[in-house]
């Protein structure tokens, strides 16, 4: 899906803008007309440059980057994390059976049996603990169903349970040009008000 952009042409006599050219009926003035991504920049629409201030293994050390950055009033809407490399690891949790398969549906049953139960015994007069229990019975029961029942219809085709992830071999902390000597600065602070509180 391509987005377009509208911009308005004030040109010469003879061209898009000139009264003269319009079909009668068709009122004057200036005209609007899409332009996709290919077509030329127009003014202020200039790229971000970015800086890569930091690279980290995993991704919980970039993110304590751009925290020490937002505890040091540094702008972090100018600030991204890019991982690099990445790749889709999917963890095997496991042997799936029609019994774990209806397990699994027993419990996403009940919660949801669970959250209408709730929702019905608000308004309950009478009796409301009896409407949530029957509530969650009734969903545990119907997502063991549903759970088997899927599970039977792939055939044999997937007779694991797994987890999926997704993860880059590097994380870097990136910052807006104008920006880079701030952050950096502002990550030496940290360090330094590290070392004076030891």
């Amino acid at each position: 899906m391509t987005r377009s952009t509208i911009r308005t042409d004030t040109s010469a006599p003879g061209t898009f803008g000139d009264t003269a050219n319009f079909p009668a009926g068709v009122p004057a003035g200036p005209v609007a007309y899409p332009t996709t991504p290919g077509a030329a920049p127009q003014a202020g629409d200039q790229a971000r440059t970015t800086v890569t201030i930091a690279n980290y293994p995993d991704y919980a050390a970039a993110q304590r980057t751009v925290d020490q950055l937002s505890d040091n009033k540094f702008p972090v809407e100018r600030t991204a994390i890019v991982g690099t490399n990445l790749r889709l690891v999917e963890d095997v949790t496991g042997r799936l059976t029609i019994g774990r398969a209806a397990a699994a549906g027993a419990g996403t049953g009940a919660w949801f049996g669970l959250f209408i139960g709730l929702l019905i015994g608000i308004f309950a007069v009478v009796n409301w603990l009896g409407i949530i229990v029957t509530a969650l019975v009734i969903g545990a029961v119907w997502g063991a169903i549903f759970g088997a029942v899927a599970h039977a219809m792939t055939g044999g085709r997937r007779d694991f349970s797994s987890r999926s992830l997704l993860q880059a071999s590097q994380y870097g902390v990136t910052v807006d040009a104008e920006f880079a000597e701030q952050a950096r600065q502002a990550l030496a602070d940290r360090v330094e008000a590290g070392r004076a509180g030891r």
